[in-house]
């Protein structure tokens, strides 16, 4: 097999997709909006050649996710502040309730170094154990924006990618795409340092979503998740000797010690702030509302085996949040593909 870490030596990052939990985006919505208006588009990629476009990139699934592919497994606790309940009435906004958290690396390679440029955007994916047993779930990464509007223009970013490794001649297909699409350009070129830590990073859910409280009231927003230790990164010097695990040692070594904390919120959007396209972020100056504080508190015992059989899927909503991107629907068909991949192995009983 080639080596996929090859194919995309001519990109500063590749891709987040959101999905440290699993996988790519996939369509269900038939709109889009293009960068200078608001054209309708229909939606021409299917799930499968979304998750395949990921495989020709970073080689064929066994055990591993299509993307975001190396990680690590904690869990804690969600702690909703008493306003929370005025948002919606999902039932974790009412109360206190476990939660399970996937950190990774961006890539479909496992083995990746967490210093690489190519590990960033790192993902933050969190499933929400509801006092009824079910579940609810977020994916967010740590970038502010995405690079594209639509599941067609994600897998075009994609294939630009991928043919751009060493040896193709200037513009390359990635030069030709960022030219024509500035969201994409931006995410490729002003991604932060690496992290000190998964603690010290912001994450961000880029897609809209619609929460409803018991009275029917309606606020749409995008989630953000801060570290409350403050948002560090490693200097040069510090990159150049880090350990190519060092991201899973240090937060070992920091739960070790103390849990951590991250306040979580929601942004609101202003007058003319696009709902349905996440390639457009909204301004920091924009309000943002508490929800409350996700408190990390331990590592889980298997990590590699939990992280195996974990599934997080963007649009498993519970009664008070709906989508408000039809993104969130896209990506929803595409993670289970992804997962059945690097299950395929398995024996079925």
């Amino acid at each position: 097999m080639k080596n996929p870490k090859k194919k995309i030596q001519s990109a500063v990052v590749t891709i987040a997709l959101l999905t440290a939990g699993g996988t790519s985006i996939r369509a269900q919505s038939e709109s889009s909006r293009e960068a200078a208006g608001d054209v309708a588009r229909p939606q021409t990629s299917s799930p499968t050649d979304f998750v395949d476009t990921l495989n020709s990139i970073f080689g064929k699934q066994t055990t591993q996710r299509a993307t975001h592919a190396k990680g690590i497994v904690v869990q804690g606790k969600f702690k909703p502040v008493e306003a929370a309940q005025g948002l919606s009435k999902a039932p974790h906004f009412g109360q206190a309730v476990p939660v399970t958290v996937r950190f990774s690396d961006n890539t479909g390679i496992p083995t990746l170094p967490d210093a690489d440029d190519h590990a960033t955007p790192h993902g933050m994916a969190l499933k929400f154990h509801l006092p009824d047993g079910s579940e609810t779930d977020l994916v967010t990464h740590s970038f502010n924006g995405f690079p594209a509007a639509t599941g067609d223009e994600m897998r075009q970013f994609l294939i630009a990618i991928g043919s751009s490794g060493t040896g193709v001649s200037s513009p390359t297909p990635l030069d030709t795409f960022l030219a024509a699409h500035p969201a994409a350009k931006t995410f490729v070129t002003t991604q932060d340092p690496p992290p000190v830590s998964y603690a010290t990073l912001a994450y961000f859910g880029v897609n809209s979503f619609r929460f409803i409280n018991a009275d029917g009231k309606v606020t749409v927003a995008r989630y953000q998740i801060i570290p409350k230790a403050g948002k560090h990164f490693l200097s040069k010097e510090d990159v150049a000797k880090a350990a190519p695990d060092y991201l899973t040692s240090e937060l070992r070594s920091r739960l070790a010690k103390a849990p951590i904390d991250f306040d979580f919120r929601l942004q609101l959007p202003e007058s003319g702030d696009k709902i349905d396209n996440p390639s457009i972020t909204w301004s920091d100056k924009n309000k943002t509302v508490d929800l409350g504080v996700i408190e990390i508190t331990s590592i889980v015992p298997d990590s590699d085996l939990t992280q195996r059989a974990l599934l997080f899927l963007p649009g498993l909503l519970p009664v008070g949040i709906e989508p408000a991107d039809p993104m969130i629907q896209f990506r929803n068909k595409a993670y289970p593909i992804s997962y059945d991949r690097r299950h395929a192995g398995e024996t079925k009983k």
